[in-house]
């Protein structure tokens, strides 16, 4: 998703690529990064709606398909639950949502954020910092913010 709204909302004018890219780093600390991100957008947005009424706006059109949908299909919920066509689909769904993860990592952010040793050298730490010592996710993005600012500042 993350570079099909950024093909959208920065060549349109609606967002800068910086306001993008900080928003999407600083949706990632909290949990529902897509609907804080999509709150963000509209907050951020270049033409009106912006402010707290854009935010407002984008939160509901992120919410309101996937809450019809949950409506929709509760009352088929439990045969699908139990289909095996359904149980393969859904293990295929999952296998593709880490592609489209990786892609995501690889384009914006990477390609916008790896430019020199120093900079993969601190992308490896937060990655540790997540993954192994299991800090949590507001303060690794805190510490990574301050650690790359040190980084920009000393070269």
């Amino acid at each position: 998703m993350l570079p099909l709204l950024q093909a959208e909302v920065v060549p349109s004018g609606w967002v800068s690529n910086d306001a993008f890219l900080a928003g999407y780093g600083a949706a990632q600390a909290v949990p529902g990064p897509l609907f804080t991100f999509a709150a963000f957008l509209g907050a951020s947005m270049n033409q009106a709606p912006a402010g707290w009424l854009g935010g407002l706006v984008c939160l509901l059109a992120i919410f309101v398909p996937s809450f019809l949908m949950v409506v929709g299909a509760l009352p088929f919920w439990e045969r699908l639950r139990r289909n095996i066509r359904t149980q393969a689909a859904l293990l295929g769904i999952n296998a593709a949502v880490v592609g489209l993860l990786l892609a995501a990592l690889y384009q914006p952010v990477w390609t916008s954020t790896i430019h020199a040793p120093q900079d993969f050298g601190l992308a490896l730490v937060v990655l540790i910092a997540l993954m192994f010592w299991k800090l949590p996710p507001w303060l690794v993005v805190v510490g990574g913010g301050v650690a790359g600012w040190f980084l920009s500042v000393a070269l």
